[in-house]
């Protein structure tokens, strides 16, 4: 294998030349060459051969040829498959045979002779062959980040070098007019057609944070194209002669009626005088499935990729925003080209191959507007607050939400905040890394962090059913929670970081916590005397590949974390959270140790630890002073989140040790409140007497095999589950004491991620075994508890 001409060795391990990746060892070489995508290329790569040595290239004839003239031509040689000519400039073309002889024969005959011209016919030129980027590329406007970072070591102060990041990436004076120069063609082409119609430019090319080689994102404007058409039709069935213009539209707009029909047939027709009537244009494409149905397209001279929509006035209006909230304080766009490039270095955002769990840079600039939001003094203001400082005449609705704000930055007043960026970058990193996205929702219209039970209070079937049946999109309707939750500044239920998932905040939050460690450092602040790197040059830095560093002589926490998912929960439950207003934690808190206690006792089959005769007890005051006491391994369906006060028996609290090392059955803790926000931890001693974890997936597979039921994720049916256990049971002798292990939950937020963190101890391990069943419970737990939490009948039980 290592022979293989696509296969080559490295002190790493090996490369694959054909798929461009870097493989470290034999077997995952074996199991990449065995795979779907470099199989495919291989068999691409022997297509492309034999096509080049079918084909021949031609030149010489006229541009009005059609591909139809040369295939007649050619067939004398042998049969033609294919002819391809160049569209753009029409001077040549490649002639594809079905077999290579019959080129070679094209090839032999020394003239050929055409419409009176002499064709030149050579062999087709032969090309290595290589993967293709998904990914735009721009030689002329390649950044080198070492060339960057070198600029930015020269520069005398932070600040400066936020400048020269800004600077390097922005949109240049000429490349601004040779888009204009754009849209003023495809505003005079598309006049033609649709009269009065109007094309806008909008996002990253006019908004002032583009970059390089940006999209040109542009709206087709057609409400007075509509009208133009309304009073055709009528000027047609009142009898009166067509004006000029109406008879010179009369064969595209007599094709389709626009205030009828849809936007995929719409553009339909734009991609069509796209690929007919706009010089330098190719591969033009709808996409009719998008959120927003998009034609895109590319120009080859200007190697610029574009698209364009007829339904986003909202995008317009966004744009218009992102150009006041420049305008109104300087440092808001050095700092957004900033974060922009530190989140791409370090694969939080631009996903090169198009949509995915990362973050967008609308989405991220939206984040650094909220941050400045949120600054004492603000640097800006809330979208509530400019909608205050806008005249009546600058009063804006579009598709019933309220998109008002002033036109001119001079309307509103400057900022009393005077940090510089070299400070805000840090307030953002340290902001972002204790910020609590679990439970928050980032609001730039409120300019403060909503709570997310605000957004609860509604089934979801009920919102999908409202949302079924009004085609126009309603204030009240909920946006899409997720991981990340931010609200677009206007579209209130658009969350325009819908598409991240857990890993990817997880990620950030990361990120913004080391990055924060760093500023607080020398080498951020100040010039290195030495010449080393500094500033921002450190933060740009990739992460590291040998991943966290390893702390010597530290003892390993075993820890599982559930995290607060709003997106999965059921509806009851969602109404149950957002009635409990800001002491929801309390109550997902008891519905986690609910489910976790499930898991524990019904499916996993452990069992309480029985009592020993050092029992260790605790003791807790109620609001009324009084003790109480409650089983520690009692079942959370057995406490009524709803009832405190009630006392139980009094014990004396042991002297040896405090009330966190209760182990046993015995043992107490305080009555769960659901109306608590952050309620005490509660504590578990379990003993498993068999290995429930080993081999546990192939006796699922076993069971589906012969059962009816369709094949779920491990831990994603309770049924399933619970029967995979029992049969381990069943088939393996009992152990005495096999295994005794303690459970700590505790619920945070607020400061951080809202979650729930199960901490394990094991207090008895005679077989060494408890390793191997913690690495099983890190996956089992977290998706067996939210299987449960999903269950409507199972969250009704715990109420």
């Amino acid at each position: 294998m290592e022979t293989d001409k696509d296969i080559q060795t490295t002190q790493r391990g090996f490369h694959c030349n054909i798929c461009d990746v870097n493989i470290p060892n034999k077997p995952s070489l074996e199991d990449h060459v065995k795979g779907k995508k470099h199989q495919h290329l291989v068999r691409l790569r022997s297509q492309r051969k034999a096509q080049e040595e079918n084909s021949v290239f031609v030149s010489g004839f006229n541009p009005d040829t059609s591909q139809i003239d040369l295939k007649e031509y050619f067939t004398q040689f042998g049969p033609v498959t294919d002819v391809i000519m160049d569209k753009q400039k029409g001077v040549f073309a490649i002639v594809e045979f079905s077999k290579p002889d019959d080129a070679q024969t094209a090839l032999a005959q020394l003239q050929h002779q055409f419409s009176g011209l002499k064709l030149r016919v050579k062999p087709r030129e032969k090309k290595d062959f290589k993967l293709a980027s998904r990914g735009k590329q721009d030689s002329k406007h390649q950044i080198s980040l070492d060339k960057l970072n070198f600029e930015l070591c020269k520069a005398a102060s932070v600040n400066e070098q936020f400048q020269a990041v800004m600077e390097s990436f922005e949109l240049k004076d000429n490349e601004k007019k040779v888009r204009d120069l754009l849209v003023q063609l495809l505003q005079e082409v598309f006049a033609e057609f649709f009269p009065d119609c109007l094309i806008v430019p909008f996002g990253s090319s006019v908004n002032t944070f583009g970059i390089h080689s940006c999209d040109l994102d542009l709206f087709l404007d057609l409400e007075n194209t509509k009208v133009f058409q309304a009073r055709a039709k009528s000027s047609d069935q009142a009898g009166e002669n067509p004006s000029e213009d109406s008879r010179s539209e009369d064969s595209i707009l007599s094709d389709i009626d626009l205030s009828s029909a849809t936007p995929v047939e719409i553009l339909d027709l734009v991609a069509a005088i796209l690929r007919k009537c706009v010089p330098g244009v190719h591969k033009v494409q709808t996409l009719a499935s998008a959120r927003l149905p998009v034609v895109k397209f590319s120009h080859r001279e200007l190697n610029l990729q574009g698209d364009i929509t007829i339904n986003n006035r909202l995008a317009v209006r966004n744009t218009r925003f992102l150009q006041l909230c420049s305008g109104i304080d300087s440092r808001l766009r050095p700092l957004v080209f900033t974060v922009r490039l530190w989140a791409k270095q370090k694969q939080l955002a631009g996903n090169s191959s198009g949509p995915g769990p990362l973050l967008n840079n609308y989405a991220l600039t939206l984040l650094v507007i909220f941050y400045l939001q949120n600054r004492d003094p603000p640097v800006l203001p809330s979208v509530n607050k400019l909608k205050r400082m806008a005249c009546e005449e600058e009063e804006c609705i579009i598709e019933e939400w309220d998109c008002t704000f002033p036109s001119q930055p001079i309307s509103v007043p400057p900022s009393k905040n005077t940090e510089d960026l070299c400070t805000l970058l840090f307030g953002f990193f340290a902001f972002y890394s204790k910020f609590d996205f679990s439970a928050s929702v980032v609001s730039l219209r409120d300019g403060r962090a909503l709570p997310i039970t605000d957004f609860l209070h509604r089934d979801k079937e009920e919102v999908a059913t409202a949302e079924a049946s009004s085609p126009k999109p309603k204030r009240s309707s909920a946006p899409k929670l997720g991981p990340v939750n931010v609200l677009d500044p206007f579209e209130l239920s658009h969350n325009v970081a819908g598409n991240l998932n857990e890993r990817t905040q997880m990620n950030f939050k990361r990120e913004c916590s080391e990055a924060e460690k760093y500023c607080r450092s020398l080498q951020y602040q100040r010039k290195s005397a030495k010449g080393k790197s500094w500033g921002l040059v450190r933060l740009f830095a990739p992460p590291s590949e040998a991943g966290p560093r390893s702390h010597a002589g530290t003892e390993k926490i075993m820890e599982v974390s559930i995290p607060f998912k709003a997106d999965v929960l059921p509806g009851p439950l969602c109404s149950q959270l957002a009635g409990a207003g800001e002491a929801f934690r309390g109550l997902w808190f008891a519905k986690v140790c609910s489910a976790v206690y499930t898991v524990f006792n019904d499916i996993l089959k452990c069992s309480p630890s029985e009592p020993s005769q050092d029992t260790v007890t605790a003791q807790s005051q109620e609001k009324d002073g009084n003790e109480t006491e409650v089983n520690n391994n009692q079942s959370m369906q057995d406490i009524d989140p709803q009832t405190t006060g009630q006392s139980a028996k009094k014990r004396p609290l042991a002297t040896d040790d405090g009330p966190s090392t209760s182990t046993c059955t015995q043992a107490k803790r305080r009555r769960l409140d659901s109306h608590v926000e952050h309620p005490e931890p509660v504590h578990w001693s379990w003993t498993q007497t068999r290995h429930v974890w080993a081999g546990r997936r192939k006796v699922r597979r076993d069971l589906l095999k012969t059962s009816d039921e369709t094949s779920k994720p491990e831990g994603g049916c309770v049924d399933i589950e619970s029967r995979v256990t029992q049969r381990i049971v069943e088939n393996e002798q009992e152990v005495q004491d096999l295994l005794e292990f303690k459970v700590d939950a505790e619920v945070v937020g607020g400061s951080e991620n809202t979650k729930v963190n199960l901490r394990f101890k094991p207090s008895q391990d005679k077989a060494a075994l408890f390793q191997d069943f913690f690495h099983f419970l890190e996956s089992f737990l977290p998706k067996m508890t939210e299987t449960l939490l999903g269950k409507t009948e199972s969250v009704m039980e715990v109420s």
